[in-house]
């Protein structure tokens, strides 16, 4: 069996960070090992750490490396179903299979995670409204579970552990291995339509109204924007390209990438930088350097989907403090006076908002997966000490009051009651979590932070 190292971790928002004892397996017989030696109370995966909060964290326990568990076992090229293990990065997917004529079913906005990450947090995209979150093209999984056994999961074969897996945070057993299908293209490029809206009516109208014609949707907010400017966005709309749609030097090769040049952030980089008024001059340029009519565009999927993935390290960019990324969703009935309301709360908290993104969602699935119907904002927020937590509390509280929830994956602050509130199904996920865990040997900072263990309460 591997020897820990003790190590300092973080999440992706480098908020709250502790050290874990690292293992790093090399074979799924070394992850089963390290388990079974019992060495650590607790063990928890971890991929490329790319969850924002404390998901990934154990302190003073077990964490459990997959990157090296990253094989690719087998490819249907009729079908597009991939089997690979967990390991496996969605940016080696991509590489290997759009080439091919096959990309993700679905993808979040960095292609830096694992497949098990992602099956882990049930991870959405752009195209939620039509096709929902990950785990609709999750075939089975490969699961180790507590005991040691390694059993298979899926929709009909042990069907309530597959639904607590997903979006269950890592916590029901470690994932192996990945069975999904891709979806079919003819091009790497996304046909794009980036039009301007003057206010948040506009722009949920016509995500409403149009939302249908389009694969992929989602709205850049002005955070800082108010009055009747409050909620301004640009609509950043797009379908897969067909050959037709492409340029003649694009469809020359049309399956092909071009390789985009990478920057990586500073470690040193000043805290001041990204402050209320550099924000307030970016956002105006951004949202004023379109017109007032659409503008429609082809790009290639690597700068729509992961237009940061180019700049790495870009969290650095929070300086020494780190930053908290909220994201949270509201259901249709109560989104336009909540989002009102939240938009309203942050701009008078005069907070330097980097990134604020408003999406629409299809339906729910897993225990624990955070979509449901309704609307989604994701904002990035700088930690500015108990000011930003003690908004972040009035803002949890406002969620619940909407009847909405905060994405776990993202969270580094929520509380074990406003956790509850938020997921009317978790004794449904904990009733299987007993059954295959009850000693809680998967935990997490998150898991005892939020008390998600299989003890009843």
């Amino acid at each position: 069996m591997d020897k820990f190292v003790d190590k300092e971790l973080s999440g992706w928002g480098c908020f709250r960070g502790s050290r874990g004892h690292i293992y790093r397996p090399e074979t799924v017989s070394a992850i089963a090992a390290v388990l079974q030696s019992r060495q650590e109370t607790s063990y928890i995966g971890r991929g490329l750490g790319r969850s924002y909060g404390d998901a990934a964290l154990n302190r003073d326990r077990g964490v459990v490396l997959t990157q090296r568990i990253n094989r690719f076992l087998s490819f249907e090229q009729d079908t597009g179903v991939l089997s690979c293990e967990a390991g496996v990065t969605l940016e080696e997917i991509l590489k290997v299979f759009v080439p091919r004529g096959w990309f993700l079913p679905v993808t979040p906005g960095t292609k830096f995670v694992t497949i098990g990450g992602a099956v882990a947090c049930d991870v959405h995209g752009k195209n939620h409204h039509q096709d929902g979150s990950l785990s609709n093209f999750v075939l089975d999984l490969e699961l180790l579970l507590a005991n040691g056994q390694q059993t298979r999961v899926s929709r009909d074969e042990n069907p309530d552990l597959f639904w607590a897996t997903v979006g269950g945070m890592g916590l029901t057993g470690m994932i192996l291995s990945v069975s999904l299908k891709l979806r079919p293209l003819e091009t790497a490029f996304i046909s794009v339509q980036y039009q301007r809206t003057p206010d948040l009516d506009e722009t949920m109208r016509l995500l409403e109204e149009e939302d249908q014609d389009y694969t992929y949707s989602v709205a850049w907010v002005d955070g800082l924007a108010g009055g009747r400017s409050l909620g301004r966005s640009v609509l950043i709309r797009g379908n897969h390209a067909v050959v037709d749609d492409l340029s003649r030097e694009q469809a020359t090769q049309p399956l092909e990438l071009v390789p985009r040049l990478s920057l990586t952030v500073p470690p040193q980089f000043p805290d001041l930088v990204l402050n209320r008024f550099s924000m307030r001059a970016f956002n105006s340029l951004y949202y004023r350097r379109l017109g007032q009519k659409p503008v429609n565009r082809v790009i290639d999927y690597d700068r729509f989907f992961y237009p940061l993935d180019s700049l790495r390290k870009w969290n650095r960019m929070y300086g020494k403090r780190g930053f908290i990324q909220y994201q949270c969703v509201f259901p249709p009935e109560t989104s336009r006076a909540a989002l009102v309301e939240v938009l309203s709360r942050l701009r008078q908290a005069k907070l330097p908002l980097f990134l604020v993104v408003l999406k629409r969602f299809g339906a729910e699935t897993g225990s624990l997966s955070f979509p449901m119907s309704g609307y989604t904002l994701a904002l990035d927020m700088p930690m500015l000490g108990g000011q930003l937590l003690s908004l972040l509390q009035e803002l949890d509280q406002w969620v619940i009051d909407q009847g909405g929830r905060v994405y776990l994956a993202k969270d580094a602050c929520l509380s074990a009651e406003a956790f509850r509130a938020m997921y009317p199904r978790f004794r449904q996920w904990q009733r299987i979590k007993t059954e295959v865990d009850p000693q809680n040997l998967f935990s997490s900072d998150l898991s005892r932070r939020l008390r998600i263990t299989g003890v009843e309460d």
